[in-house]
């Protein structure tokens, strides 16, 4: 068995987080016995993106169903600034949180379409172990392969395991619970109670 010294975390906006999510970083677990933990990374709501709710709220709905599983952790290291962190800040400080870990990062594949654009891009792709789940009919080596930068670092990159995916958005649920349709089946129950019991989304 390998020594479990990896923490793998996993950014975004989560908006809410999606049974897709924790599926994702449960297949992390699965694939790859050498990760520790997985730590789940809710971005500033200072975050420009259109209906980003309260930092506190994504961080609850993340924190229920992460303390139910001992290799899932929440940071709210991105809630203090003045601006939302560029993710290869994040990494960094998550660095030094865990001095003697190495540190992957977790991200979709039409976030790897577009991760060349990003601050501190090189940085990223060449420190860091890059996992990635297929979202749509995404084709990662393609990607990498139409991409000089990733395909100059295409051996820090690695696809999850594609059986194991589900391209419902948050954006769809967030319209779901306007219309006034059901989510449930969608996230876990925890967050679906959360929603309800505070009003999330409804407007």
């Amino acid at each position: 068995m390998k020594e479990k010294n990896c923490i793998v975390v996993f950014g975004g906006s989560f908006n809410p987080p999606l049974n897709s999510h924790f599926l994702m970083a449960q297949e992390v677990l699965n694939q790859y016995e050498q990760v520790e933990k997985i730590v789940f990374v809710p971005v500033n709501n200072k975050y420009q993106k259109a209906g980003l709710i309260e930092n506190k709220h994504r961080y609850n709905m993340l924190k229920l169903v992460a303390d139910k599983n001992k290799d899932f952790s929440v940071s709210d290291i991105d809630f203090y600034g003045e601006r939302s962190l560029y993710t290869v800040e994040v990494l960094e400080k998550m660095k030094k949180q865990f001095p003697n870990k190495q540190i992957w990062f977790l991200t979709g594949s039409d976030n790897l379409k577009t991760i060349h654009t990003w601050k501190g891009a090189e940085e990223l792709v060449s420190n860091y172990k890059i996992l990635v789940m297929v979202r749509n009919q995404d084709n990662i080596k393609e990607i990498i392969k139409n991409s000089k930068l990733l395909n100059n670092y295409k051996e820090n990159i690695f696809e999850l395991n594609p059986e194991a995916r589900n391209d419902i958005s948050s954006t769809f649920v967030r319209l779901q619970i306007k219309n006034g349709k059901s989510i449930k089946y969608m996230l876990p129950d925890e967050v679906y109670e959360y929603i309800e019991r505070n009003n999330l989304y409804k407007v």
